[in-house]
């Protein structure tokens, strides 16, 4: 399931909005560099990342545009590849415009999360909540939707659900409080979402698929 093996042409045309979330992160960490440095607080800001800062409050409308950005390149490296990989395959079990719903709904909820519990003063951004809102939507069916999902693809969705939060643990600077926002919604988006997900239709039979004839004369 998270084998790619498309040419860049088919997983264009397979993956369309898992396709242009990359391209903007990349728009946008050409933009950041070329205006100052996507490390700068300053460029950050600018850009629409999310903040908790003395006497200011952040619009509304950072809560979507720092899903977009990243601080870095290996941060973008790291979040692009983990879309390019895994979230392809939610996007066709999903369709197009539900996927970019659940994708908006996950890295929303994490921010919402990640700015309630901070403990201090943050600049943040990054796609890593809407990311493990993937993550948690792969965990609600390799528990509660099996039909939807192979055993090989549950035993590696819990291997990436363990060793995504080990990361969050151990790696400074990692906005975990966005990560487990945005896993928790992507829980609970996934629980409409599959309302909408056709069971798997099983392989009929021989017996099944017989063509019956009329009898000649």
């Amino acid at each position: 399931m998270f084998a790619r093996r498309e040419s860049l042409k088919q997983y264009v045309r397979l993956y369309p909005v898992t396709t242009v979330i990359i391209v903007i992160h990349l728009l946008a960490m050409a933009a950041m560099e070329w205006y100052g440095s996507s490390k700068d607080n300053a460029t950050l800001l600018h850009f629409g990342a999310m903040f908790d800062l003395p006497n200011l409050r952040p619009e509304p409308w950072r809560y979507v545009s720092s899903i977009f950005l990243h601080i870095g390149f290996q941060h973008l490296l790291f979040n692009s590849f983990a879309l390019y990989v895994f979230a392809a395959p939610l996007e066709r079990m999903l369709g197009a415009w539900r996927y970019a719903l659940f994708y908006l709904a996950c890295g929303i909820i994490g921010n919402i999360v990640s700015a309630w519990l901070h403990p201090g003063y943050y600049i943040g951004a990054g796609a890593s909540g809407a990311i493990y809102g993937v993550y948690g939507a792969y965990l609600y069916m390799s528990v509660l939707r099996k039909d939807l999902i192979d055993y090989q693809t549950k035993q590696t969705v819990r291997i990436i659900v363990i060793m995504g939060f080990v990361y969050s643990l151990v790696i400074p600077n990692v906005d975990i409080y966005a990560h487990a926002g945005g896993f928790v919604g992507g829980l609970a988006v996934m629980s409409i979402m599959t309302l909408f997900i056709k069971r798997r239709q099983l392989v009929q039979n021989d017996e099944e698929q017989t063509v019956y004839r009329e009898p000649e004369e």
